[in-house]
């Protein structure tokens, strides 16, 4: 799935590496995580695929800089994955299915565990809200009101997904320290 994305980008222009790094981080991040070796290596297979090519550009003091080109096979490639029915909501979570069985634990422990949870997310939140992704800057190199729109709506799902989140996390410690003042005695 990542290779798709990358080809998506690839779609809308001629990209470093780098680039793709940076824009990935601003965009793609907020529903899908990705290690900048995975997005490097992905790009050789897409190079080896024959869905890009790339171009060594020299830099004076610099080291010369590889820019990625999609190809028409990359094109059609894309377009495939689009149209393939098979994409549906994630429903499997390793977070879900750990947190069901936290009941094996002490009710402190899980709340430790919720608290470290909110404040992973709380970091993720404050990097949206602080420094939100920059869509208009987008839509200007994409240059296409129809395409920026849909990059502009994913990112509103990772923040309202971030925000469910949070909401969700904080409601399961309040009931946790219900639970927990219940059973006290107090």
């Amino acid at each position: 799935m990542l290779k798709h994305g990358i080809l998506g980008l690839l779609n809308y222009g001629s990209m470093t590496g780098y680039d793709i790094v940076n824009i990935f981080k601003d965009s793609l991040s907020y529903f899908w995580h990705a290690q900048t070796s995975q997005i490097y290596r992905d790009l050789q297979t897409i190079k080896k695929n024959g869905w890009a090519t790339d171009e060594t550009v020299p830099q004076d003091g610099k080291p010369d800089k590889k820019i990625f080109t999609i190809t028409e096979s990359g094109r059609e490639e894309l377009k495939r994955w689009l149209t393939e029915d098979s994409v549906e909501f994630e429903l499997r979570s390793p977070l879900m299915m750990k947190i069901f069985f936290r009941g094996e634990l002490s009710i402190d422990e899980n709340i430790e565990y919720f608290e470290k949870l909110v404040k992973e997310n709380n970091a993720f939140d404050y990097k949206m809200y602080i420094d939100p992704p920059d869509t208009e800057k987008y839509a200007g190199l994409i240059n296409d009101p129809m395409k920026a729109l849909y990059w502009k709506m994913t990112v509103e799902y990772g923040m309202m997904y971030s925000k469910m989140h949070r909401l969700w996390l904080e409601k399961c410690i309040r009931q946790m320290e219900e639970l927990k003042h219940e059973n006290s005695g107090n």
